[in-house]
């Protein structure tokens, strides 16, 4: 992210800026001036008349630009209306209606005011540093658009500098440098969600499961990760009967990747997160309807959810063991393409019958989870766009989760808080498990349209061994028709701040 971020008082001369941002509540609007004043007694005059007449109600995430016709040093003033509730969520909201309106203005650079009010409730509930973060965020990743591929691409808009600026008189050392290390942190936040957008963007004529590695091992260089990248041979070598079964219709054949990253080298306790990666989804030979199916460059948006925490998590460096399994492949209908009653040997050794080709991802991400185990994690957590029934059930709202404890979920869980990602944990009665049993084999792989994300996700952990694993279904939240909040039309990147706050600032 090249935007340049300061926090601090500034001196006139450099005070000129294309816009200023100021939050608003409807209590400092209530207040009749009597709070003090918001920017200038004439702006905000004006301010209280547009709220008088219920032009601009401070409601969440509503904005209302202000020309200041030299009143004030700067072309416009935009005010965001901000609930002082000074919960991350809301920070988020809020910078990411800012950035909307200053894109729309092609504002370069931009004064942030931050009144006495918000600093004291965002620092009292969050942490001067959590909320830095957390406007920083809101800021990077409303901004982030997919980069079409045409012939003469149009100009895009960049804003190159942000500055905090506290319209409270003192600024302690503390908060300074409370500030500078949350704002450094949102960069890198947002740079690894907005990795993660571009690599599930990608169209699927370029973004191969060959290709995918290739982008993998870019990382693993960059941060000086151990990478190993498994192809068709030596799948066939480990007996990888998903992956290969998977795979073995494309001509583009799969792969299996695995990045460590060794922070506790003394340890024996190791994360392994785990990412879907078919790089395109046609169904198989259970073909998917053409409507909609160029959507299916996201069916490897858990594995890019994966690699854009590892982003994150080489270059903060935590001392914690973390192994990131990616089993990925292309699921194409041909002569070759596995069938409806094909009967794979998985990595395990466990059986599974095949009844609905388009159940292709717990097939790739069972001999994910082997191959976490083998090479030694202890928790799972593994992150797909398995189902459509989970946005029957949930929309594009929240992520489903399904679960073999609790304890960990609860970890899971209380991280996606911290990320403003929700997540919804699904039951996972043995009754479940009936409806994927098979007479051909161990299991299959579908179990029907009743519960089809529950017992999606209970194939999955059927293959965890008894380790504690949480599975999380993005198949809702991984690809938006339209942006919302902080999370931009197409792919959303979502999973990826909630895997780096469980690994790095586990609580």
């Amino acid at each position: 992210m090249s935007v340049q971020f300061t926090y601090g008082a500034r001196g006139a001369e450099q005070a000129v800026n294309d816009a200023v941002v100021r939050f608003v509540s409807k209590n400092e609007l209530n207040s009749g001036g009597v709070a003090g004043a918001i920017v200038q007694p004439q702006i905000d005059d004006a301010l209280r008349g547009l709220y008088a007449k219920g032009l601009f109600k401070a409601e969440a995430e509503q904005t209302e630009v202000v020309a200041t016709l030299g009143l004030y040093p700067a072309a416009y003033i935009v005010f965001v209306g901000l609930e002082m509730d000074g919960e991350a969520t809301s920070l988020r909201l809020a910078a990411a209606a800012a950035a909307k309106a200053l894109k729309k203005l092609r504002a370069e650079s931009v004064q942030l005011l931050l009144s006495e009010q918000l600093l004291e409730c965002s620092k009292a509930k969050l942490g001067a540093d959590r909320a830095a973060q957390a406007l920083t965020e809101g800021l990077l990743l409303a901004l982030h658009v997919r980069q079409p591929l045409k012939r003469e691409q149009n100009e895009r808009f960049t804003l190159k500098e942000v500055a905090f600026v506290p319209q409270s008189a003192a600024i302690t050392e503390e908060d300074a440098a409370l500030w500078k290390q949350g704002i450094a942190k949102g960069k890198l936040f947002a740079e690894g969600v907005s990795f993660a957008r571009d690599l599930t963007n990608l169209p699927g004529n370029d973004l191969t499961p060959e290709r995918l590695a290739y982008h993998a091992e870019e990382l693993a260089r960059e941060l000086d990760l151990e990478i190993e990248v498994i192809d068709e041979w030596s799948a066939a070598e480990q007996r990888m009967g998903g992956l290969l079964g998977v795979g073995q219709g494309s001509i583009n054949p799969p792969r299996m990747i695995v990045i460590h990253h060794k922070g506790d080298p003394n340890s024996e306790e190791a994360w392994g997160l785990i990412g879907k990666g078919i790089t395109f989804d046609t169904g198989g030979i259970s073909l998917k309807r053409a409507e909609g199916m160029q959507e299916m460059i996201s069916d490897m948006g858990g594995a890019a959810a994966v690699l854009g925490a590892m982003r994150v998590i080489g270059e903060l460096k935590p001392a914690i063991n973390v192994i990131a399994v990616i089993p990925t492949a292309e699921n194409m209908p041909s002569d070759r393409a596995i069938k409806p009653g094909d009967v794979l040997r998985m990595m395990s050794g466990h059986t599974v019958e095949v009844v609905n080709t388009d159940a292709e991802g717990r097939l790739v991400l069972a001999d994910g989870l082997t191959t976490a185990i083998t090479r030694g994690a202890t928790r799972l957590v593994d992150v797909a766009t398995l189902t459509g029934a989970v946005s029957v059930a949930l929309g594009t709202q929240a992520t489903g989760a399904v679960t073999n404890n609790d304890q960990l979920f609860k970890q899971v869980q209380s991280a996606s808080e911290r990320a403003g990602e929700r997540i919804w944990q699904l039951p996972s009665y043995p009754e479940y498990k009936k409806q994927i049993k098979s007479d051909a084999a161990d299991l299959k792989n579908s179990g029907g349209r009743d519960a089809g994300t529950i017992t999606g996700g209970l194939f999955i952990g059927h293959f965890a061994e008894g380790l504690p694993w949480v599975h999380l279904d993005i198949g809702g939240t991984a690809w938006l028709e339209s942006s919302r909040g902080w999370e931009t039309k197409c792919a959303t990147g979502v999973m990826v701040r909630t895997l780096i706050e469980l690994i790095v600032h586990q609580e």
